[in-house]
């Protein structure tokens, strides 16, 4: 298949230009246009209101503050009830972190997240393949800035590991190790994690008072890969297949609307006969598929997935950069862990990083669109594969 790339540079340029933080109204006006560009190409799609909270940085600057809290308490000799604070500021944010069960947000203000959901190909198909993007786009931050990459690679460090660093190992060890500080009576470990709470708390204000980054290749390179699938498969039905094509909202606040969008519909979608297929972050030069993510336990991605997303890249001569793991997370992790066939489509630079994550420069002009393409060549094949056959 040819891909218009002029085309997915106007979507993408029109896209960027809507400031979108989750669960936004903002964000609702990315969904609309999502939808718009999918009548236009003759597609019916539909908007899915859900409930989100929208941010990560309060929640886990919460926890943070938890633990140094728990951690002084501990240092002026209230080990039990310092203890207690700690512990439970660690538990409510690891159980935030995706595909937890996010507890500690509950309790804070929620808004609405808009998912779209494009149905194409036969309704009654046994099969059903779910190919998720996300249209809303995220706060910047120092942590992000591209010079750490660039330092971490003079170190040596990019080259010795394919896994991404666990940059919420600090911001979790506040609050564990001032529990244990207070626990055990160790006072250095108690002061450590209240350094830790804290300076994790400076951190996610900092994020929190940052602006929104125009979000092109994180995500809307899948967004307009999305579009552009719509189009083939107008042209092209599957005979035995139902396709899904999800946008959902509120990635950048920790996967609301990929769980959302769970919580709805996972019942109605068999494991057995369901394939997920995240895209994410696909104009970098280098295609991917990762192999395993998760921020506190790394999740491993089905044998059968890769092969068949490994065994499509090899047909089609689309080289695929090789074993990368995430210490983060995707919108893959909610099927992932609900046990579905789930594969995830990224990219990356030469530094193993996707480009411009996070950061001002993320534009449509900065966008390697010959690797959008070749992702949606390789998406496209996953499709006509599995409406041939099952894996």
């Amino acid at each position: 298949m040819s891909v218009d790339k002029d085309r997915l540079r106007r979507w993408l340029e029109e896209l960027e230009r809507i400031e979108r933080p989750s669960a936004s109204e903002g964000e609702r006006r990315a969904a609309e246009w999502v939808v718009e560009r999918f009548g236009e190409l003759g597609a019916e799609a539909r908007i899915e209101a859900e409930t989100a909270h929208g941010t990560f940085w309060w929640p886990l600057g919460i926890g943070a503050v938890l633990g140094a809290l728990g951690g002084i308490a501990a240092l002026r000799g209230r080990r039990p009830l310092g203890g207690a604070i700690a512990a439970g500021g660690a538990a409510g944010m690891a159980s935030d972190f995706p595909p937890g069960k996010r507890l500690l947000r509950r309790a804070l203000p929620r808004r609405t997240t808009y998912n779209v959901v494009c149905e194409l190909g036969p309704a009654e198909a046994e099969r059903t393949l779910v190919l998720i993007a996300h249209h809303d786009a995220a706060h910047s931050g120092l942590v992000f800035h591209p010079a750490l990459p660039r330092i971490a690679d003079r170190l040596g460090l990019i080259e010795r590991s394919d896994t991404s660093p666990p940059l919420m190992a600090p911001v979790l060890g506040g609050p564990v190790l001032a529990a244990l500080g207070a626990l055990t009576g160790r006072r250095p470990l108690a002061k450590l994690g209240v350094l830790l709470g804290l300076g994790s708390a400076a951190a996610m204000a900092e994020i929190g008072l940052r602006g929104v980054v125009p979000g092109a290749n994180d995500n809307g390179t899948a967004v307009v890969a999305l579009l552009a699938l719509a189009e083939r498969l107008l042209e092209e039905p599957p005979a035995e297949l139902r396709v899904i094509l999800l946008s959902v909202g509120s990635e950048e606040s920790f996967s609301e609307g990929i769980k959302a969008f769970g919580e709805r519909h996972f019942g109605e979608l068999p494991r057995e006969s369901t394939f997920f297929l995240c895209l994410e972050t696909l104009g970098s030069p280098h295609l991917l598929v990762l192999r395993g993510e998760g921020f506190l336990k790394m999740r491993e991605y089905p044998v059968r997935a890769l092969a068949l997303m490994d065994g499509l890249a090899d047909e089609l001569g689309i080289y695929l950069f090789p074993n990368l793991r995430l210490r983060n997370g995707t919108d893959a992790l909610e099927p992932l862990a609900a046990g579905y066939e789930t594969a995830a489509l990224c990219s990356c630079t030469d530094l193993k990083q996707p480009a411009n994550y996070h950061w001002w420069h993320d534009l449509a002009e900065n966008v390697d669109f010959d690797t959008v393409a070749e992702a949606i060549r390789l998406s496209e094949a996953a499709i006509r594969r599995l409406d041939e056959r099952w894996l």
